[in-house]
C-alpha cells in the first residue's frame, strides 16, 4: 500500500507539472526581479519563500522544485491554497512576478550581467568629395542587461580605416553605461580616395561577446571643390574702453580642399557691427588656392559702455557652406582712480636730532585707465620736518599696478608738527596726512621690519596659509609700549594674529618683537584685513593682509534604497524571525561611504553572505548591497521601528521605516508544511488532493483487513 500512495503523489505532482507546461506564458522573465521576491516576499509585503525553502531553491525544500520555469505551478498552489499559500499570496503577485519567480527557481544561481546592444548595425554615408567631411552618423549603445556596462575602447579599422574617424558622442573611452540606459558614438567620413571605401567600428565591453561592432561605408568622389575652414569660430574681445580701439584680431581662413576657394561676400552683421573695422587679405575678387589661406582683421571701437556683439560671415562656393565668425565684447568708461595705504602716517615722538625715522605710503592704480603722475610732494606748515626719498614711482602707473613712497620724519623743533603728502594725476587729487613732534628728551624709535601688503597663497576655505613674520624693532634710546595693536578692515576674522608682540607689551631701546599673521579663510573669493599698531609714542603703523579664499568642492552623498519602508505583517512571537532585503544603490557621480546603519525596534541585521559587508562599507558609484533586516517581535499588537544609516559626511543620513505585527502562538497547533510548492509553514485545509488521499488510505485499510481475514480463515 505504500507503494500505492507514492504513486498517488507521484500522480499529484504530474498533474500540477501539466497543468504549469500548458499553461505558461510566452514573456520573457526577469530571473534577477524573481531572485528578490523569493527572498523578499512580495513587493506589498509579506513572508518570502526563503522562509519554508531555504535561502536557495537549488535545496529543493518542501518540492520548491517543481515550480521552476513553471507560472502557473506557483499559480495553482496560490488558487488552491497549497501549504496556505492562498492565505498569503492571494492577489500579491502579478502575472509578470510569477513568471520572474518561476524563472529564478529555474536558475537559482542567477547573477547581473550587462548586455549590449549596438544599433543599427551599419552607417553609410553620402557621397562625399576626396577630402571633405561627412556627417557624423550616430550609432547608439544600449545596455538592456541588470548590471553597468563598462566601455573599453572605442577604435575604428578597416581597409578605408583613415577615411572614418570618431567625431563624437556620449560613449567614451574607458565610460560606463548604467542597466537600462544608452549612450551615442559618432562617425564622420573623409575619404582620401575615389571609389567605395568601408571600415568598421568597434566597441569593446564586459557584456558577452566583449565586443560591438558597426558597419561603416560611403564613397569617395573625385569631383574637386573648395572647403573652408577658419582657425576661431568666435572672437572676445573682453573689456575695452569706450572712443579706445582694441587691439587687433587676426582670423586665419584656410582651403582644405581641391579647388580654389572664391569669396561673394566678407560682411559684418549683428547689434554692433558699425563699431567693428575689417581688414586682412581675405577679398571677393582674390580666390584662395587649394591648400591656400588668407587673413581677415578686425578691430573694434566701441562708442558706448556695455556689452556688444556682431558676427562675421564669409560667403563662399565651399562645399561645406558659408563660415562665420561671432564677435563679442564689453565696452566702460574710462574711470582714473588711485588709492594710498595707509591713508595717514604718525610718526609718534621722535627725539630732534635723532637719526630720521621712515614708514612707507603705498599708491595704487584702482581704476580702468592707466594713472600719470604728475607730481609727488609734501604740503603744509610742518613740511620741513619731513621728507621723501628712493621713491619707486616713475610718470606712470599702469592698471592694477602699486609703487611705493618711502616719507621720512627728522623733527628740528620741540612740538606737534604736520604735513601732508599731496598726489597730482590724471585722477582725483590725493593727500595723506603726516604727523609728528620733536622732543630733547630720549625717546623709542619703532620701525616695522616692512611696509606691506602682506599677500597670502591662495587657501581653501576652513584652511590656513602659512604664517607670515613681521618684524617691530626699537632703535631709539627709550623703551616704548604698544597701546594698540588690533586687526580691522574688510574680513579680519579670516586673519589670525599672533607672536610676541602684544598690546601693552613693552620693546626696550635695540630690541624686538614680532608680529605672526596668518590666513584662514572662512567663505570664498578675494578677503582682506588692516593690521593696526599704535604705540604709546604716538606712532601707527599699518600692514594691509590679503588672501583668496578657495571653495572646496564637497560632492554631497547620493543614496537610493528600495523599498524605502516595509511592514512585515504578522509573525508569531518565538517563531524564525522573517527577513526582508533592501537594496542600497549609491545613485550619484562619487563614491560614498556608509558609516553605521542604527536600528530601533524589534528589528537587527541579518548576517548574509549575499548582503552588504559590515559597515562601514563603501560603494563606488552605480554599485549597490542588499541589507538583511529581520523582525524578531517579542511583544503582541503593533511594532514599528526603522534604521538609521549615517554616511561618512556630516549631514548625511537616510532613514528605513519599519512596522510589523506580533502574534501570540497557538497552543495546540504544530506548524508543519504539507504544500509540496508552497511557501508557508501552515496547515493546508483546503488542499483537494488530500480529500483523495483520505480515500485511499481507508481503501488501503479495508484492503489489509480482508487480506488478514483470509489468511486467518
Amino acid at each position: 500500500m505504500t507503494g500505492l500512495l507514492a504513486k498517488v503523489f507521484r500522480l499529484r505532482w504530474a498533474a500540477v507539472l501539466l497543468v504549469g507546461v500548458m499553461g505558461q506564458g510566452a514573456n520573457a522573465a526577469d530571473a534577477l526581479n524573481g531572485k528578490s521576491l523569493y527572498l523578499n516576499g512580495p513587493v506589498s509585503g509579506g513572508a518570502s519563500c526563503a522562509t519554508c525553502h531555504s535561502a536557495s531553491p537549488a535545496n529543493n525544500v518542501n518540492g520548491i522544485l517543481a515550480a521552476a520555469n513553471q507560472p502557473s505551478v506557483i499559480q495553482n498552489a496560490i488558487a488552491t491554497n497549497k501549504g496556505g499559500m492562498g492565505s498569503l499570496y492571494s492577489g500579491k503577485f502579478s502575472a509578470t512576478e510569477l513568471d520572474d519567480l518561476a524563472a529564478f527557481i529555474g536558475n537559482p544561481n542567477v547573477v547581473a550581467a550587462p548586455a549590449a546592444s549596438l544599433a543599427p548595425a551599419s552607417l553609410t554615408f553620402s557621397g562625399a568629395n576626396i577630402g571633405q567631411t561627412a556627417g557624423p552618423l550616430a550609432a547608439t549603445l544600449s545596455n538592456t542587461g541588470n548590471a553597468t556596462l563598462n566601455i573599453g575602447t572605442i577604435s575604428i579599422a578597416g581597409a578605408a580605416a583613415g577615411d572614418f574617424s570618431v567625431a563624437g558622442g556620449s560613449c567614451a573611452n574607458g565610460g560606463a553605461v548604467a542597466a537600462g540606459a544608452s549612450c551615442t558614438v559618432q562617425a564622420s567620413f573623409k575619404p582620401t580616395a575615389a571609389g567605395a571605401r568601408a571600415a568598421s567600428l568597434t566597441i569593446t565591453h564586459n557584456a558577452t561577446g566583449g565586443s560591438s561592432s558597426v558597419a561603416l561605408s560611403g564613397t569617395g568622389n573625385s569631383t574637386p571643390q573648395a572647403t573652408i575652414a577658419l582657425s576661431a569660430a568666435s572672437v572676445n574681445f573682453g573689456t575695452l574702453l569706450t572712443g579706445s580701439p582694441s587691439a587687433v584680431s587676426t582670423i586665419t581662413v584656410s582651403n582644405s580642399g581641391q579647388a580654389a576657394l572664391t569669396f561673394s561676400s566678407i560682411a559684418l552683421g549683428g547689434a554692433n557691427a558699425g563699431i567693428f573695422t575689417l581688414g586682412g587679405s581675405c577679398a571677393v575678387a582674390t580666390p584662395v588656392p587649394a591648400g591656400g589661406n588668407c587673413t581677415v582683421t578686425l578691430q573694434a571701437l566701441p562708442v558706448a559702455a556695455g556689452a556688444f556683439s556682431a558676427s562675421l560671415t564669409l560667403a563662399s562656393n565651399a562645399s561645406n557652406g558659408s563660415a562665420t565668425v561671432g564677435l563679442s565684447g564689453s565696452a566702460a568708461t574710462p574711470a582714473p582712480a588711485l588709492t594710498a595705504t595707509p591713508s595717514a602716517i604718525a610718526f609718534g615722538t621722535q627725539t630732534i636730532g635723532a637719526a630720521a625715522v621712515a614708514q612707507t605710503v603705498t599708491l595704487a592704480n584702482t581704476g580702468n585707465v592707466a594713472i600719470s603722475l604728475n607730481n609727488i610732494g609734501l604740503t603744509g606748515s610742518g613740511a620741513a620736518s619731513f621728507s621723501l626719498g628712493g621713491s619707486n614711482c616713475g610718470s606712470s602707473l599702469a592698471v592694477g599696478a602699486s609703487c611705493a613712497v618711502p616719507v621720512r620724519f627728522a623733527p628740528t623743533v620741540e612740538g606737534a608738527v604736520a604735513a601732508a603728502l599731496a598726489v597730482s594725476s590724471n585722477a582725483a587729487a590725493l593727500q595723506v596726512g603726516i604727523t609728528g613732534a620733536g622732543t630733547k628728551q630720549a625717546t623709542a624709535t619703532p620701525l616695522l621690519s616692512e611696509a606691506g601688503p602682506i599677500v597670502f597663497a591662495d587657501t581653501q576655505v576652513g584652511s590656513s596659509a602659512a604664517a607670515h613674520t613681521t618684524t617691530l624693532s626699537n632703535s631709539g634710546n627709550a623703551s616704548l609700549s604698544i597701546a594698540t595693536l588690533t586687526l580691522g578692515g574688510n574680513q579680519p576674522g579670516d586673519f589670525v594674529l599672533g607672536g610676541s608682540c602684544a598690546a601693552g607689551a613693552t620693546v626696550a631701546p635695540g630690541a624686538s618683537c614680532t608680529l605672526t599673521t596668518a590666513f584662514k579663510p572662512v567663505a570664498a573669493g578675494a578677503r582682506s584685513a588692516d593690521l593696526l599698531l599704535v604705540t604709546d609714542g604716538g606712532a601707527q603703523f599699518h600692514l594691509a593682509l590679503q588672501g583668496n579664499g578657495v571653495a572646496v568642492a564637497i560632492s554631497t552623498p547620493s543614496l537610493t534604497i528600495a523599498p524605502q519602508s516595509f511592514d512585515f505583517g504578522a509573525v508569531v512571537i518565538g517563531s524564525a524571525a522573517p527577513t526582508r532585503r533592501f537594496t542600497l544603490t549609491n545613485s550619484g557621480a562619487a563614491a560614498v561611504t556608509l558609516a553605521s546603519a542604527a536600528y530601533t525596534g524589534p528589528f537587527a541585521a541579518v548576517a548574509d553572505s549575499t548582503g552588504c559587508a559590515a559597515f562601514p562599507v563603501t560603494l563606488a558609484p552605480g554599485a549597490s548591497c542588499d541589507l538583511v533586516v529581520g523582525y524578531a517581535p517579542v511583544n503582541t499588537g503593533g511594532n514599528s521601528g526603522s534604521v538609521a544609516i549615517q554616511a561618512s559626511v556630516a549631514g548625511s543620513s537616510w532613514t528605513i521605516a519599519l512596522s510589523g505585527q506580533g502574534t501570540a502562538a497557538a497552543s495546540n497547533a504544530v506548524p508543519t508544511n504539507k504544500g509540496g510548492g508552497g511557501c508557508s509553514a501552515s496547515d493546508d485545509v483546503n488542499d483537494p488532493m488530500m480529500v483523495f488521499l483520505m480515500i485511499a488510505a481507508a481503501i488501503a485499510i479495508g484492503w489489509r483487513r480482508r487480506q488478514s481475514k483470509r489468511v486467518g480463515g
